[in-house]
């Protein structure tokens, strides 16, 4: 069977160690449930972290199907991004609670750690017009299905169509692919691995498969990810997810794990077919390595990752002409097809020492902030609107086995001589007239992988003009109820809250609420309630300037400086010319205003519009916002309905020099 491919074993630990994405908003397999607990821990993804009441649905009308979610809209970044110019910078925030940071020489932790930050995208579609393919959040908690293909049956392509059909619903989430889960399950698992003592079981076609890992032996299904995939890192099999940055404990393993990466380093696969001519590829096989691929009439492949398509480019020789400003371009087997393609290259992840914090503490680190890393979002050279989601895993282990030469010549076999350097709750002898002490040491969760994801978001084309200028993203965190209530989340504040760029950068201001936000039982983590402004359930923001940090009253108009030093590139609306005291009712209300005066956008108008709530209740719970350029200064601001002092401050400054 296939060797021990590299990985990274995780964790040693001994109550549930966990991640929480702020920003963008995690997800925690959460969708519009009205209590504090989740519905359905398996609904997507195996995030291993507590049945919380982290951040929600994004449902910001009552409508129960996708049109009434607002999807984060972040523009993408310019054509010569890879060349230094035309960045948009995207802050990701987390909490984890088991530590992470520090190196084990200079700066030692009590565990091993590191950060995987990934994400896909597909070409933008309407839900209601996509396929079974489509990146969607759902209309409910509930899975999609999966019927398992019988082995023995020699599944035509017809078949195969039939049985993807029943199992996938369009009104239910998909981020996986069914095809993804379901190669997983067929594919013999990698006997390479170490699995410690725990007992794997077999699929129903009577081998054990990808889906069962030492830290989900029984092969629990979640929504359709991979569990070998989840739980190993670099993975040696092709994968849908894209790497951003591994945040590490060791700078020294940079080069390897960069090196190792799917965005540059080709995999393999085993691919069979429907017919004698090898023309109608199977989506799936059983075998793992290339002598049993060969074996049984397969062709072993390598396949490459990329950003997008280049069907434009139909020859090798016209594909990598293309290559410059920034940008190549390749000819390989993109992962899913048996054909060249010209495709847009990834470059290596960024690698790091990844930010310090304490154990068994959802806080910030050394510097007072939560964690956070800035991506850099990709550029697409195709223009088009992308639908993405993105990922967050948190590895963490201790030295109890060595995490990079233990593999299964380790795993428990007391038939064989060979005891697993850890086992489930052991009875240690520490010399006391031979009375035992036992640990509590549960092999699933040692080497163990903690996640969070979005719900589906937009990378979206920049508008004309600004290739070259920097894009700063300025969000909103957090949700409504005191510190016991959001917990493991946390209250409301923007991300990030201070903002230093220079002359001639942009930054877009956006934010996204909820109308479903009702934290009633059952409970989670936190306690039921939700405690703050407003009408109870909903979430709202909006923008106003203030004095300084250490005023809580905002500026009257008349005394503002940010509005009438402010240039609007873009606003979401379709009204042009937009005035400085039109910018400022707009993003005071929540972009329920428009503009002042009933001649410049009539029914959006102060003039002809309903008062608005003075707690911004009528207001809409998501901004699509503005992309705005400041001149020199520091301008302080603040939410008017949230910023409740010795309860919560959601505030921030932006600084150009």
């Amino acid at each position: 069977m296939m060797r021990l491919c590299m990985f990274l074993v995780v964790i040693a630990t001994f109550s549930d160690a966990d991640i929480y994405l702020h920003n963008p908003r995690g997800s925690n397999d959460r969708l519009n449930e009205q209590s504090a607990a989740r519905t359905n821990a398996n609904r997507v993804f195996d995030s291993q972290v507590r049945n919380s009441v982290l951040l929600e649905a994004l449902y910001d009308t009552a409508a129960d199907d996708e049109t009434g979610q607002y999807r984060m809209k972040y523009f993408q970044s310019g054509s010569a991004v890879n060349e230094g110019t035309g960045e948009s910078h995207l802050t990701i925030e987390w909490t984890n609670q088991h530590g992470c940071g520090g190196s084990e020489d200079d700066d030692p932790h009590k565990t091993n750690c590191h950060l995987v930050l990934q994400y896909m995208c597909q070409d933008d579609v309407s839900s209601a017009t996509g396929n079974d393919d489509t990146l969607r959040n759902g209309k409910d908690t509930d899975s999609q299905e999966h019927t398992p293909i019988d082995d023995e049956l020699d599944e035509s392509k017809n078949d195969k169509t039939n049985r993807k059909d029943g199992d996938v619903s369009s009104d239910k989430v998909i981020q996986e692919q069914w095809e993804w889960y379901d190669k997983c399950y067929n594919r013999e698992r990698n006997k390479g691995l170490f699995t410690a003592d725990q007992n794997l079981k077999d699929n129903d076609n009577g081998y054990s498969s990808a889906i069962y890992t030492r830290q989900n032996p029984n092969g629990n299904r979640y929504g359709y990810e991979c569990p070998e995939e989840r739980d190993h890192y670099p993975y040696w099999h092709p994968s849908p997810w894209r790497d951003i940055s591994v945040l590490v404990q060791e700078t020294t393993l940079c080069s390897y794990f960069q090196e190792e990466s799917f965005n540059v380093k080709e995999r393999y696969e085993c691919v069979e077919y429907y017919n004698a001519q090898r023309t109608q590829a199977k989506h799936w096989s059983r075998w793992n390595n290339e002598k049993d691929c060969l074996d049984n009439n397969g062709d072993w492949l390598g396949f490459v990752n990329y950003l997008e398509k280049a069907p434009d480019y139909t020859s090798e020789e016209e594909c990598q002409s293309h290559t410059g400003s920034g940008q190549r371009y390749i000819w390989a087997r993109p992962y899913g097809s048996i054909a060249k393609e010209c495709l847009v290259a990834l470059e290596m992840p960024e690698c790091k020492q990844s930010p310090w914090t304490r154990d068994n503490h959802l806080g910030n680190d050394r510097d007072g902030y939560a964690s956070n890393y800035t991506w850099v979002l990709p550029h697409f050279p195709s223009q088009k609107d992308k639908r993405c989601v993105f990922r967050i895993r948190y590895n963490i282990s201790t030295d109890d086995y060595d995490p990079y030469n233990t593999n299964s010549s380790h795993n428990h076999n007391p038939q064989e001589g060979v005891i697993s350097p850890v086992v489930n709750n052991p009875a240690v002898d520490i010399g006391a007239a031979n009375v035992p002490l036992r640990l509590a040491i549960n092999t699933a969760q040692y080497g163990r992988i903690f996640q969070d994801r979005t719900h589906v978001f937009k990378l979206t084309p920049r508008p004309a003009g600004i290739d070259t200028k920097k894009i700063y993203n300025l969000n909103v965190r957090g949700k409504r109820g005191n510190i016991v209530q959001v917990y493991p989340a946390v209250e409301y504040d923007f991300v990030p809250n201070r903002l230093t760029i220079e002359d001639g950068d942009l930054v877009h201001i956006q934010w996204t609420g909820s109308n479903t936000h009702n934290n009633g039982n059952p409970g989670g983590d936190g306690q039921t309630g939700d405690d703050g402004q407003g009408t109870t359930g909903t979430d709202r923001n909006n923008f106003v300037q203030m004095n300084q940090a250490l005023e809580n009253y905002p500026l009257p108009y008349e005394n503002t400086t940010l509005w009438s030093s402010v240039k609007v590139v873009w606003i979401y609306h379709e009204e042009s010319n937009v005035a400085a005291k039109d910018l400022a009712v707009n993003m005071a209300s929540a972009g329920y205003y428009r503009c002042m005066k009933s001649s410049i956008c009539n029914q959006h108008s102060v003039e002809t519009k309903d008062a608005l709530n003075k707690l911004l209740n009528n207001a809409p719970a998501s901004y699509e916002g503005a992309l705005l350029e400041f001149t020199k200064g520091t301008y302080h601001y603040m939410c008017t309905r949230n910023n409740d002092f010795t309860n919560r401050s959601q505030k921030g400054y932006i600084k150009v020099v």
